[in-house]
């Protein structure tokens, strides 16, 4: 092979940090560096554009080509390539081999999520072994008609974006399980975003059909509003019906798993690399830090040195999902490890390494690399949008939408749809009523969305959650503001938006009445400060009772401009005097925009 030939390198039309650095077999920090020089910043999880990527190729001696896989493209057009796809993207397509699918549950609470995964493990286990099943592993493996499936034993749609949040994603299909007593619920459109937004096929297992009020046409006409047309309607949705608790319709389950992984074309090369996800870990007294790592690439071999996240070590012991020692593990196979200096998190990647030295050095880059990603953390906004498109590094607007009442939502999804008829396409990835909460930010953070809120308002937990993931949330109480800012984003022309920061929280101690200024909060603070020209929020539980400016602040019957932790004061609240004992203060400030 001729000198030119070897440095040549194919590289998709998008392409995170991470993988780059792996491509060009060089450290993230150096990539990050690199696209600093030529302009352009950029976390380790981010993905850049093949121009961005090609600029960095060839300062390092490569020749960038562009990647031809015409289903690889065909699957970028409507978002993110598939995780495994990712993995997999450098190795040598004549040593890829078709690998067991990993399979996760998601769903609306009691639908029978854990249920179903139960009937499944022990349908198919060998027989004498579904009791030696003792110790919880985060994942199992079982065998139908000859052909290996891996469940992922997480059920739920938070540990599922907390992967994608890191850069990983655990499964490759996702069984979504609906009760066909209860139909599509708010958890149900929620997994169902969750899904869609990481590319991952779906199929609906229609479960407690033995029920006497079961109506599996009516649930089946709610997931054909959600995009999700069953089979038997003319769609590609595959819904098979189940009884967790009868254990019916688990084969035919397991049949639809497999032909859906089929049509996927799932592989990885058991030769090569050796890479995978954390699906769980916990520090055990006895064994030290224990983590189930799933392979998704090469084959792990106790006594492999692995650097998982922030942890590295070499591997002591392995053992399967009975608790049986084992040396080795392909890909798709879950494994319990003992031997990391440390607990990493889940949804970590992991991947082995030639030496120690190689694993710190590489756990040492990855923890400069987080802190460089901390300082130049930016989020994903409404100013930003339109020369992030005219820079190449976005397509759409990707919208996470939340409203008072469903009567609200059709005409807000309605106009954003409308709005996105241009250059830039609008896609509103989940909407559902209620409050802004943990999960919405999450969901946003893992697909880099901007959080919408009509008539709602923010927990305080979502907020600081949003805060440190680079989340935008943009509050309305007026559509018509809300459609008029994306349309002057979609063109450019929206000015800088209002930064909310949280300075302080007090507590209300006591309540008094004063002559002239009605009913003032004894109060004691207990983070940060209190501003007098400040904003505050009265919070009662979960609940917001007030909103607006102080009237009066005073320490020891003197008026004053800030109040500290840890000092007492008293509050007096403009045109409000609805206050409790027991009640919460939230201070904040408002700020344009850099």
């Amino acid at each position: 092979m001729g000198e030119n030939e070897q440095t040549k390198l194919e590289i998709p039309a998008n392409i995170s940090v991470r993988d780059l650095a792996l491509l060009l077999d060089s450290s993230p920090i150096d990539i990050i560096k690199a696209l600093m020089n030529n302009g352009m910043m950029a976390s380790i999880n981010q993905q850049i554009d093949f121009d961005s990527a090609a600029i960095v190729a060839a300062d390092m001696g490569f020749e960038a080509e562009l990647e031809t896989d015409e289903e690889i493209e065909e699957q970028k057009d409507t978002g993110e390539i598939p995780f495994w796809r990712q993995l997999i993207a450098d190795e040598n397509e004549k040593q890829l081999k078709p690998r067991p699918p990993v399979v996760t549950i998601l769903g609306h609470v009691d639908h029978g999520k854990t249920s179903l995964l139960d009937a499944i493990r022990h349908e198919n286990v060998a027989e004498g072994e579904a009791g030696g099943i003792t110790q919880h592993i985060g994942a199992y493996q079982i065998e139908h008609n000859k052909n290996i499936i891996t469940f992922l034993d997480t059920p739920g749609h938070a540990a599922f974006t907390a992967m994608r949040a890191r850069g990983a994603q655990g499964a490759d299909i996702v069984v979504l399980v609906v009760a066909a007593d209860d139909g599509v619920m708010p958890q149900t459109k929620e997994a169902i975003a969750h899904a869609k937004a990481a590319q991952v096929p779906i199929v609906v297992a229609l479960n407690k059909v033995d029920k006497a009020n079961a109506n599996p046409d009516r649930v089946k006409q709610q997931l054909a509003e959600q995009e999700l047309v069953p089979d038997d309607w003319g769609g590609e949705t595959i819904v098979v019906p189940v009884s967790a608790k009868q254990k019916e319709g688990i084969d035919d389950l397991l049949e639809a798993i497999l032909l859906v992984a089929d049509n996927t074309d799932i592989r990885a090369n058991p030769t090569g690399r050796v890479i995978g996800t954390v699906i769980e870990a916990e520090l055990d007294k006895a064994k030290g830090a224990v983590a189930t790592l799933l392979v998704q690439n090469g084959v792990l071999k106790q006594g492999d040195i692995v650097a998982a996240g922030k942890t590295y070590g070499r591997l002591k012991a392995m053992f399967d999902q009975y608790g049986k020692p084992i040396k080795k593990v392909g890909p798709s196979t879950p494994v319990s490890v003992m031997g990391l200096n440390d607990v990493p998190s889940a949804g970590e990647l992991f991947q082995t390494t030639g030496s120690e030295k190689e694993a710190r050095q590489m756990v040492a880059e990855r923890v400069e690399a987080q802190k460089m990603q901390d300082r130049s953390k930016k989020k994903a906004t409404l100013e930003d949008l339109f020369s992030s498109f005219q820079a190449g590094e976005t397509k759409e607007l990707r919208l996470i939408v939340k409203a008072d009442v469903e009567g609200s939502l059709e005409p807000i999804i309605g106009e954003v749809e409308k709005l996105g008829a241009g250059e830039i396409s609008t896609n509103v990835l989940y909407a559902e009523t209620g409050n802004i909460g943990n999960n919405d930010i999450m969901l946003a953070s893992a697909s880099q969305a901007i959080v919408i809120g009509f008539n709602v308002q923010a927990d305080s937990s979502a907020r600081r959650l949003a805060e440190a993931e680079g989340v935008s949330i943009r509050l309305y109480d007026v559509i018509y503001r809300m459609s008029e800012d994306i349309e002057k984003a979609l063109k450019g022309m929206l000015e800088p938006e209002i930064i909310e920061t949280v300075i302080g929280k007090a507590e209300v101690l006591a309540v008094f009445s004063v002559s002239k200024m009605g009913k003032i909060a004894g109060c004691r603070v207990r983070e940060g400060e209190l501003r007098r020209n400040a904003k505050v929020r009265l919070y009662r539980g979960k609940d917001i009772l007030f909103e607006g400016d102080i009237a009066s602040l005073k320490h020891e019957k003197e008026d004053v401009k800030e109040i500290q932790q840890g000092h007492e004061c008293g509050i007096g609240l403009k045109k409000f005097s609805d206050i409790q004992e027991g009640d919460i203060i939230e201070c904040y400030i408002l700020e344009k925009s850099a």
